[in-house]
């Protein structure tokens, strides 16, 4: 059983996460609300937000990012060319981070490290370089160390990350199509040394296929628990 030291995390459908830390810090990543079909919608975000993240700089992770930054007043994170494009659309707290480097706000330490996709700001007319595409480990002072792999296929220094940061719970996209599908989540729950994960970013669109109980049958005898919470409900 999984013991999440008095943290709570809800998914929120999509890649979207809320966690609260034991201390009543409140982080969010990759808001993409509005158009989300499976946000929940009679779900109430904090009126103030700790921390918003960024993983990369597609339409489906940061579309309400502006708006939720504006209304919650978090300090966002993200690499230093999307939080720079925030900047000039009028978010005033926005730090931009880059690959390795880790930031202590509160009782909450975010290292940023590697994703293998793509990237690209949808402004208008035009794409923008958004920076490279990352994931966070978020490491909570008396609580668990928790993976966000954002969009990313699975590649093999995955093991640097466990050995770095030792991540304990893991939310993995196994949609396929996009990213990695069920069988590449459960080599990189191995290569991470994951003891649980919460599989995210499937079922949104028709085309992202993968399935909770695909992710479970790849990882048949290997010790690691797969939570399936349904979108809005929230994992203590």
């Amino acid at each position: 059983m999984t013991d999440f030291k008095g943290s709570t995390f809800t998914w929120l459908g999509h890649a979207v996460v809320q966690i609260t830390t034991p201390k009543g810090t409140e982080i969010l990543i990759d808001p993409f609300i509005e158009h989300n079909p499976k946000y929940p919608k009679s779900h109430k975000l904090p009126q103030k937000l700790d921390l918003l993240l960024l993983t990369h700089g597609h339409s489906d992770h940061i579309a309400d990012a502006a708006s939720v930054a504006k209304k919650h007043g978090p300090e966002v994170v993200a690499m230093v060319e999307l939080a720079g494009w925030l900047k000039s659309k009028g978010v005033q707290r926005a730090s931009g981070m880059n690959l390795g480097g880790s930031y202590k706000v509160k009782d909450v330490t975010l290292s940023m490290v590697e994703a293998r996709h793509s990237t690209g700001i949808d402004d208008g007319s035009i794409t923008l370089y958004g920076g490279e595409p990352v994931g966070y480990v978020i490491t909570i002072d008396g609580g668990p160390v928790l993976y966000h792999a954002g969009d990313t296929a699975a590649f093999l220094d995955m093991q640097l990350i466990r050995d770095l940061y030792s991540p304990e719970i893991g939310f993995l996209p196994i949609g396929d199509y996009y990213t990695m599908g069920p069988k590449g989540a459960a080599i990189a729950a191995r290569y991470l040394g994951l003891k649980t994960v919460v599989p995210i970013h499937y079922g949104t669109f028709p085309v992202l296929t993968g399935t909770p109980e695909e992710l479970e049958k790849h990882l048949t005898g290997s010790g690691i628990e797969v939570l399936k919470p349904k979108p809005g409900e929230a994992l203590r």
